[in-house]
């Protein structure tokens, strides 16, 4: 695959400095000045109007919506799963290509799929992990599967909630996206609170973050690479710019989180770690605790902010509540969605300049989720994880700085099936969320179900309120934050 832009090319033109650090080890190695980026339209221009689907975009640019929750996927007999959040695209073997969304939803999480041909048609919709918990985010590997990563912690939690969520702590799970499926649990890579991961292809190493307010950055080098059953695990020590690594001790978190497990100032932590994305030998992360986007050269472990919404006014910045992001292949642009703010997906562009590139409106109590771009790079897919009514699946196409033919990559063997952890028969019934958490959550994921949900989460649905605050508190517990904290933040309804 041919880049149009080599890694330091894009950090000597954006400058993504100046106030914010632009990784100046290689800006002086280059000869650069580092430049403080600039607030502006961005290489597509400001936004518009809102067009009928309520979406500001670009001149020259159009939207559709590809999938809503609760309902089919168009010509498919699959329901789209609720919160839809963490995805990625996969080229196909006829030109055509697949994407996927986690369900962030709890007890009754997993990932779905879309599979589109080469005209951008809908071909089929499906499973390719089901009953699991609170998948987040996660990330593509090389070899073309999908790593989905559980997000809670239950450390201190009964053991009747542990055995419902089917762990103590969130797991990664590897899916092959080409085909329904249930994916592969990898305990090795640690059970904490996860968010996303990104494959280094050239270390061969998988790094992770932790959405915890003192969670930690995380380095998974497999023993026998790219088998990822086995390996070491690592966090994160930043000093002067320099990461080292150090070991987790346990893992597998049986007593401690594995956050816990370590001394102050033994490791860096980073408020609420969000998307990460590896690009041309630099991890991109983010962290919504404190409003920053990070970088880490990976061959020589050197570390910066790249952007701070301190040094832009802080409520008044251009990118608040940092979440998933995703790198542009060729452009090296990279695009930031927003968990709140105001509802946009930023740029970050090679030219240094901060801007818009698409804002969501009148879906304010909901959160930007799953950037990602289709292979050849002229479409992109986001959701918005409690939309209007239901979560919302999107898919913007125009003329994106790169767009190009891609060779279509080898179709991953499969992943081989690796049970879920399932909760008792579900039996119907007035218990649906009030009764037995763990069994009435699963149960959603009937398809026979859909019909009558009585679920406090999706604004605009009739729904019961003794629900609300079982759905709400099981989610809140599971990330390891208080109620109240927690509704404010995700924003779910309490009515």
């Amino acid at each position: 695959m041919t880049h149009g832009m080599s890694r330091r090319s894009f950090l000597t033109r954006s400058g993504l400095g100046g106030a914010t650090l632009a990784l100046a080890g290689m800006l002086r190695a280059t000869g650069a000045a580092a430049q403080a980026p600039v607030i502006g339209p961005g290489p597509y221009g400001p936004l518009g109007v809102p067009d009928a689907l309520g979406l500001r975009l670009p001149e020259g640019f159009t939207a559709r919506v590809v999938a809503t929750s609760l309902q089919p996927v168009q010509g498919t007999g699959h329901n789209w799963h609720y919160f839809p959040d963490g995805g990625a695209t996969f080229a196909t073997d006829d030109n055509g290509w697949i994407y996927v969304s986690n369900s962030e939803f709890p007890g009754t999480g997993g990932v779905s799929a879309i599979r589109f041909a080469p005209d951008g048609t809908i071909v089929d919709a499906y499973p390719i992990l089901s009953n699991t918990s609170g998948n987040c985010a996660g990330g593509p590997t090389p070899w073309n599967t999908w790593l989905s990563c559980e997000e809670f912690d239950l450390h201190g939690e009964s053991p009747a909630l542990i055995e419902a969520a089917g762990a103590i702590a969130g797991r990664v799970w590897e899916c092959n996206p080409f085909a329904p499926s249930q994916g592969t649990v990898l305990p090795a890579m640690g059970l904490f609170q996860h968010e996303a991961a990104a494959v280094d292809p050239d270390r061969q190493v998988v790094y992770m973050t932790e959405d915890k307010g003192d969670g930690l950055l995380y380095r998974y080098t497999p023993t026998a690479y790219p088998d990822l059953s086995a390996g070491l695990l690592e966090a994160a020590r930043v000093d002067s710019g320099v990461v080292t690594w150090v070991a987790v001790p346990d893992p597998s978190a049986a007593t401690t989180r594995t956050a816990l497990q370590f001394a102050d100032g033994e490791v860096t932590r980073f408020p609420g770690g969000e998307g990460l994305w590896w690009h041309q030998g630099v991890v991109y992360f983010t962290s919504k605790g404190d409003n920053r986007v990070h970088a880490i050269d990976c061959a020589t472990n050197t570390y910066e902010v790249i952007y701070d919404a301190a040094n832009f006014g802080g409520a008044d910045a251009p990118l608040r509540g940092v979440d998933n992001l995703v790198v542009a292949d060729v452009s090296g642009d990279i695009y930031v969605a927003e968990d709140g703010g105001n509802m946009e997906i930023v740029m970050l562009s090679t030219d240094g300049v901060i801007a818009p590139f698409v804002q969501v409106v009148g879906q304010d109590s909901s959160e930007m989720t799953g950037p990602a771009f289709s292979p050849d790079g002229a479409r992109m897919y986001f959701s918005s994880q409690r939309g209007a009514t239901a979560g919302i699946t999107y898919e913007v196409t125009g003329p994106f700085r790169g767009a190009r033919p891609v060779a279509v990559p080898e179709r991953p063997t499969d992943v081989a099936a690796t049970p879920a952890p399932v909760g008792p028969a579900y039996t119907g019934g007035s218990d649906r969320v009030a009764g037995d958490l763990g069994t009435s959550l699963r149960a959603l994921n009937s398809p026979a179900n859909d019909a009558n949900l009585a679920l406090p989460i999706l604004g605009g649905l009739t729904v019961a309120a003794a629900g609300a605050g079982a759905v709400l508190a099981l989610r809140n517990r599971m990330q390891g934050r208080p109620a109240a904290i927690g509704e404010a933040e995700d924003k779910l309804p309490d009515n």
